[in-house]
């Protein structure tokens, strides 16, 4: 079933019942909005600054799942229990501003226990969780997927894969990434870049009205 991006996921409840150690997490996240400030999109000629890519990594599927929708957390009649599930909502657009409507992006990601739904990880992956997803964007630019938060594995910081297309053309590939956890600082690839590049690919993760959210804003070049 595929779910649509609300018109405002906005909240002002109180997180007063939040467990203690996503508490950390979601203070943060609030830390990083200020470096944030750092990823301004207007830059020179008034252009917006693209996202950072980054490696495609191994693990993108050699075989799609039946259901590619954006609800990694069903498919079909299975429901995945496992993990803190999340909304990851983003805007899509193009250097100039332009919402890039009809665009599509995909993420993929490992399941709770640091596994892929990929034959180099051993077909070790919880069968009732999709792993991949792809959501088309509106006429804003929004887009929006049901998911886990990301979780370590052996190497790697959490992470979740993101693809970006226009029809047949590839515009963006990248990895985005969680604020505040602790291994950020020793994962090879998040420590390749800058202070404002990591700005644009750490996320806060914090409460909502309907739970955990992220939300990104992806730039790229047309």
């Amino acid at each position: 079933m595929k779910l649509r991006p609300p018109a405002s996921t906005e909240s002002t409840e109180s997180n007063s019942s939040t467990p203690q150690p996503l508490r950390r997490l979601l203070v943060a996240g609030s830390l990083l909005l200020a470096a944030r400030a750092v990823w301004r999109p207007a830059i020179a000629q008034g252009k917006l600054r693209p996202t950072p890519s980054q490696t495609e990594g191994p693990f993108y599927p050699t075989t799609l799942p039946d259901d590619t929708d954006n609800d990694l957390l069903r498919q079909g009649q299975r429901s995945y229990a496992h993990g803190l599930p999340v909304w990851l909502e983003g805007t899509l657009s193009d250097v100039d501003g332009r919402a890039l409507a009809g665009g599509t992006v995909e993420i993929w990601q490992c399941d709770h226990a640091g596994h892929y739904h990929h034959p180099g990880d051993g077909g070790k992956a919880d069968l009732d969780f999709q792993g991949f997803g792809r959501a088309e964007v509106d006429r804003d630019g929004r887009f929006r997927f049901r998911t886990i938060r990301p979780v370590a594995y052996v190497g790697r910081t959490p992470h979740i894969h993101v693809k970006v297309k226009l029809g047949t053309r590839e515009l963006l590939t990248t990895q985005l990434y969680v604020a505040g956890e602790p291994g950020n600082e020793r994962d090879g690839l998040w420590r390749r870049l800058n202070a404002a590049e990591r700005a644009a690919l750490t996320l806060p993760y914090s409460a909502g009205a309907q739970g955990l959210q992220a939300r990104c804003s992806l730039v790229v070049q047309t």
